[in-house]
C-alpha cells in the first residue's frame, strides 16, 4: 500500500497523497478506529467514500499518529490532540493531509473538469481570466483558484465565510507552481502562501499561514 507522494515542506510540515487502488478489506487490516469514526464509516453508502476514509487512516500512521489522535470541531475541521495542526481532503481515487507542528494548514485536492466553468462566477471573478489561451487553461487556473479558497476555508473554519466576497488569490503563472491568498473577514486580515501541484487529471493545492 504505497504513499503516492509526500511533500516536505519543512522540517515542521509534510504533506502526504494517497492513491486508492486497494480494496476495503485491505485497507481495514490493521486500522483500529475510535467508535466515532467506526460509526461514521459504517454509515457510508459509497465504498470509495469508505476506501478513502480509510486510506486517511494510513496516512495519519505514516504521519506519526492514529484516529484516536484526531477531534473534530462542530464545523468539522480536524485538529491533533498534542496541538498540533492537520486538513484533510479527498477526491475520488486520491486522498491527502497535511501536517504541521507550527502552522495553521489546509489542503484540497480536485478533479479538474468544465463544469467548474458554469459555477466559476460563484467563487471568482471571471474577468480575471480574459486573457488565457483556452478553455483547458481556464480550466485549469479556476480549478488551482477553487482549492486554493478550498484550502483557505478549512484553515479558517468559521461559519459564514463566503469564497467570494471574504478570500481573494493573487495571480499566478502555472509554472510558478505557488501563490498568496487573503482572508478579510468580520474586520480581519489573515495572509498565506499556497503551493499547487497537478498529477493524473487532478489539482492539489496546500495553504500555509503566513506568521
Amino acid at each position: 500500500m504505497p504513499i503516492y507522494k509526500t511533500i516536505t515542506v519543512s522540517e515542521a510540515t509534510k504533506v502526504f497523497i494517497w492513491k486508492v487502488t486497494e480494496t476495503e478489506e485491505a485497507l481495514a487490516k490493521d486500522i483500529r478506529l475510535t467508535k466515532h469514526c467506526q460509526n461514521r464509516l459504517l454509515g457510508m453508502k459509497s465504498q470509495l467514500h469508505r476506501r478513502a476514509f480509510l486510506s486517511i487512516r494510513h496516512l495519519f500512521a505514516a504521519a506519526g499518529f492514529e484516529d484516536k489522535d484526531v477531534y473534530y470541531s462542530a464545523m468539522g475541521k480536524p485538529f491533533l490532540q498534542n496541538g498540533h495542526h492537520i486538513s484533510i481532503t479527498h477526491s475520488y481515487n486520491f486522498t491527502a493531509i497535511i501536517v504541521s507542528d507550527t502552522l495553521e494548514v489546509g489542503i484540497d485536492i480536485e478533479k479538474r473538469r468544465d463544469k467548474i466553468l458554469r459555477i466559476a462566477h460563484k467563487f471568482t471573478p471571471l474577468e480575471e481570466y480574459r486573457t488565457l489561451a483556452n478553455t483547458a487553461a481556464v480550466v485549469r487556473k479556476l480549478t488551482v483558484v477553487w482549492g486554493a479558497k478550498e484550502s483557505l476555508y478549512k484553515i479558517y473554519g468559521q461559519p459564514g465565510l463566503s469564497f467570494l466576497k471574504h478570500i481573494n488569490i493573487a495571480d499566478f503563472a502555472f509554472d510558478d507552481g505557488r501563490t498568496e491568498g487573503q482572508i478579510h473577514f468580520n474586520g480581519k486580515k489573515s495572509s498565506y502562501t499556497l503551493h499547487f501541484l497537478e498529477f493524473e487529471g487532478f489539482t492539489g493545492v496546500y495553504a500555509l499561514r503566513q506568521v
